[in-house]
């Protein structure tokens, strides 16, 4: 049984940590607390943490300041919470090292998934195989099994869900699927993204229908959704 990964959680509202702890605990991480910049430094100290959970606007040290000392002694992933109205911080803390941000009001279900596709980024090792649902899929050997069944996947369409499995929870449009999965050297209809994603539906999903893993945004585009309801 492989050993649960340590999330540290530094944020100054304790209803924002207690909600935040509680889910990352029920998705089987170990998790510590900081109220404060001050807080997480000492914790760090204490035991190194797997990923560090960030709140900018800390009392004490603040999150970027914080940020940048962290980048001076480690390549722990972090990933920052920003209210909506501060693009700049979110930028500055990109620009200092952190690995990804997710914008209060946020959804918990939204931060575990960040938080399992930065770990995955920052382990290579793991990367290699993925599983969400009742979907596996290998990079060495390129398959899928869906419920313990082996599933043939043409080459594209195990790119496109390999793609959106790294990227559990966000959005991308058609365009930007292309860009990412078929290249530059792609110049047909947007629209063969739709057809690969009903391709795969109607081999990963129970009910192609109802799907539960390759949810439509409408008007926007398609996620991946890791953890079903």
């Amino acid at each position: 049984m492989s050993t649960p990964k340590r999330i540290l959680v530094v944020e100054d509202e304790d209803n924002i940590r207690e909600v935040v702890r509680r889910y990352l605990q029920r998705e089987g991480f170990e998790v510590r607390e900081a109220a404060d910049g001050y807080g997480a430094l000492d914790a760090i100290a204490e035991q190194a943490p797997d990923l560090v959970v960030l709140d900018l606007m800390l009392p004490g040290i603040d999150g970027l300041s914080l940020t940048r000392q962290l980048r001076q002694r480690s390549d722990v992933p972090i990933i920052m919470l920003t209210a909506r109205g501060e693009p700049s911080d979110r930028v500055r803390g990109l620009d200092l090292g952190a690995d990804d941000y997710v914008a209060k009001p946020f959804s918990p279900r939204e931060l575990v998934s960040r938080i399992h596709a930065v770990l995955r980024r920052s382990s290579p090792e793991e990367a290699r195989h993925i599983r969400f649902g009742e979907v596996e899929l290998s990079a060495d050997t390129r398959s899928v099994t869906v419920r313990g069944r082996d599933v043939r996947l043409t080459a594209r369409e195990f790119d496109l869900l390999w793609f959106l499995a790294n990227h559990p929870g966000q959005v991308f449009t058609r365009e930007r699927l292309l860009d990412q999965v078929w290249g530059e050297v792609f110049t047909g209809d947007p629209s063969t993204v739709t057809v690969h994603i009903r391709h795969l539906r109607e081999k990963i999903e129970q009910d192609p229908s109802q799907p539960r893993c390759l949810i439509t945004m409408w008007g926007v585009g398609y996620r991946l959704e890791s953890q079903h309801r």
